[in-house]
């Protein structure tokens, strides 16, 4: 049986190509979507390139959407062995702190953190029946006290309360996931894929989806002498 890959927020962009890429490795893959006619597009898109692919309705903030979407996994293939939680949002009206409205910054956490952890609990049990599967969480630069706390750094300039607090917590949900997890088999990880041009990181951004895929693909297919509890960005391992 092909391992089975599920990532979220996948019929577009940096997921749409982490999709592609372990598909090409040999997964099937479900293109998690909010949208199912937009997740179907996009799966039919790699079937066409030869990818074993389809589209799963899955809105992370919805827990009956969640369960119904664990629920057929299980009742369709029985094990996960790859769960990559990349979708989020940089919630509209996002601001730094002195700016920031209390419902914006709550939206931020909803869908990056809550939505995360509300998925990863609920497709555990089915990673669980995999030998040897992979978590990988998309976090970024911007969540790295070590980045963002230099004043010389660009990061340090760019005030998004909303977005780089969730993804801060996403990184802590990665290490306390990871140490939960130890001895199971299970590796998790946090993947940077850097400026990529995407609906979120700009369409004129330095990088390529493909470019930015190509980390939580490598964290996604490790060997089981492979790193747990880190966030890796193409460059290697990122300060915390």
């Amino acid at each position: 049986m092909n391992k089975v890959a599920v990532v979220t927020g996948a019929n577009k962009g940096i997921g749409k190509e982490i999709a592609r890429q372990l598909g090409e490795a040999g997964h099937t893959v479900l293109i998690g979507s909010r949208d199912l006619a937009r997740g179907e597009a996009a799966a039919k898109e790699l079937v066409a390139d030869g990818i074993k692919a389809s589209a799963i309705q899955l809105e992370v903030t919805d827990p009956a959407s969640v369960r119904a979407a664990a629920a057929r996994i299980e009742a369709e293939y029985g094990q996960l062995d790859v769960l990559v939680n990349n979708a989020a949002i940089i919630p509209e009206g996002d601001a730094g702190v002195t700016e920031i409205a209390a419902d914006v910054l709550r939206a931020g956490f909803e869908t990056n953190v809550i939505g995360l952890v509300n998925v990863t609990q609920a497709l555990l049990p089915v990673l669980r029946n995999a030998d040897a599967a992979r978590i990988v969480n998309l976090s970024t630069s911007l969540a790295s006290f070590t980045l963002v706390g230099d004043p010389e750094s660009e990061f340090s300039t760019m005030r998004m309360l909303g977005y780089n607090s969730s993804k801060a917590a996403v990184n802590m949900v990665t290490v306390m996931l990871a140490n939960e997890l130890r001895g199971t088999g299970i590796l998790v990880n946090a993947a940077d894929p850097g400026n990529c041009a995407t609906d979120m990181g700009g369409w004129d951004a330095p990088r390529t989806p493909a470019a930015g895929a190509a980390v939580a693909v490598r964290l996604a297919t490790l060997g089981a002498d492979g790193p747990t509890g880190e966030v890796h960005a193409e460059e290697g391992r990122l300060p915390w």
